[in-house]
């Protein structure tokens, strides 16, 4: 059976686990986190608080990481420590609406920033986003070297961006007669926690991708040793990165300015250049199309690896004969993500459900850390999460904390999300059906 290409660098996968988180994110959503926690210290609090999610996840993936070191990543955690069917509900989540979801959001996001510079109605947004989809698409599937190439290109390019914005709220840095206060004892809002979780939605939001890592385990060099260390590093540059910019929101504009801007990167740099929306619409540009050229990449890997197990279509399991990538899990990700594209109306609550049902799944993934303590105690952990038990404990409670406040604040959306992992039931039964009829089958024919 022909395999994977196992090109992916320390440094490629690195990037591609920063290029991952950072896409719309951090430039739309501070706005809502200010109206959650309209207070400059609680707004780095949170965001810090997002990190330190983040970086335990990625601490205690970093193990699974080493002992897993296949395609499917997270999907491959799952199935092994909970059984198939989990596996297959986190991958049918994935395709149905987080990946490709994010696909059609993120595409869409990069259509609207192109108005700026190209007069696009209704429709040429729509083609635009698809054409983008399609053809990022297209170039993963010309093989792992060039989605490597790519990823650090244009990973490379968006740090750049938001250094500059950094360097521009430093030299031009005016308080604007605002009292700046990082205190935690003063003027704090009203019910903080509840507060905190709410307007952590936003934040897990814009952390949410540093796993992508993962997915990619089977095309990487040295897997056992560089997923764990590239889903760290990322982390770490991505925390930085997140509380620094939003330093750098509130260098250039009050609380009430970032709470009422849609833009808020663009009304940053707009307060200082005349020019200032354009030069940021080019960096969000940049960012976004750099995201989408990672999503369409390794998602389908998950696809992939659910295909090879018996779990899904068998022809995903496919591997191009001269490119060595899963070609046809690609293109079926990118033909479902412009579908999506086409019933936009339906995603107003897409960050919510989205990141409920992606915290709920990494939630999961963090217990299977002591699953595997306990089942596989004598398996080789080229890496073992530092502190254990205590990060995977941090992880797995403020992640907790995250989902039952969802449940409570966010009941809708909450439960759409369980609803689609139940649409999810039948189809499992249903393809563990046909693999046992095949298997059948096959023991039938040998003793004929």
């Amino acid at each position: 059976m022909k395999e994977l290409n196992k090109k992916l660098t320390l440094y490629g996968l690195t990037m591609i686990a920063i290029g991952s988180c950072i896409g719309s994110g951090i430039f739309v959503t501070p706005a809502e986190i200010v109206k959650a926690v309209p207070h400059h210290g609680y707004i780095l609090l949170v965001w810090a608080i997002g990190g330190l999610i983040a970086l335990t996840g990625a601490l205690t993936f970093a193990e699974l990481g080493g002992l897993f070191p296949k395609a499917g990543g997270v999907y491959v955690f799952l199935k092994e420590a909970y059984g198939d069917i989990v596996g297959f509900l986190y991958g049918w989540v994935i395709l149905l609406v987080i990946n490709t979801g994010a696909l059609a959001a993120l595409s869409m996001a990069f259509a609207e920033y192109m108005t700026y510079f190209f007069p696009l109605g209704g429709t040429g947004k729509i083609l635009l986003a698809a054409g983008c989809i399609i053809a990022l698409t297209m170039i993963n599937v010309t093989g792992i070297d060039k989605s490597q190439a790519f990823a650090n290109i244009f990973t490379g390019l968006k740090l750049l961006a938001i250094a500059g914005i950094v360097a521009v709220s430093i030299y031009y840095f005016d308080n604007h007669e605002e009292s700046f206060s990082l205190s935690l004892t003063t003027n704090a809002p009203e019910h903080i926690q509840t507060a905190l979780l709410t307007a952590l939605i936003g934040v897990l939001w814009s952390f949410g991708g540093w796993h992508h890592a993962s997915y990619i385990a089977g095309e990487t060099i040295n897997a056992k040793r560089n997923v764990p260390l590239a889903m760290i590093l990322g982390t770490l540059v991505v925390t930085v990165t997140y509380l620094l910019i939003n330093m750098a929101y509130m260098n250039l504009l009050t609380l009430e300015e970032i709470q009422g801007s849609n833009r808020v990167a663009g009304d940053a740099i707009g307060s200082v250049f005349a020019s200032g929306g354009q030069m940021v619409a080019v960096a969000i540009a940049i960012s976004i199309f750099g995201t989408i050229g990672i999503y369409t990449m390794t998602a389908p890997r998950i696809y992939f690896a659910m295909a090879q197990d018996g779990l899904f279509f068998e022809g995903l399991s496919k591997i191009h004969p001269k490119y060595k990538t899963p070609a046809a899990a690609m293109i079926l990700q990118a033909i479902w993500a412009v579908i999506l594209l086409l019933f936009w109306g339906s995603f107003h609550n897409l960050i919510t459900y989205v990141t409920f049902m992606d915290i709920v799944f990494m939630t999961l993934a963090g217990i299977s850390v002591f699953i595997f303590r306990k089942k596989r105690k004598d398996a080789e952990r080229p890496y073992k999460v530092i502190l254990y038990p205590i990060v995977p404990l941090i992880f797995i409670l403020i992640s907790a904390a995250f989902v039952v406040n969802t449940l409570i604040e966010r009941p809708f959306q909450a439960i759409a999300g369980i609803a689609l992992l139940g649409l999810g039931l039948p189809v499992y039964w249903w393809f563990r059906e046909q693999r046992h009829q095949d298997h059948s089958q096959d023991i039938l024919d040998q003793d004929i």
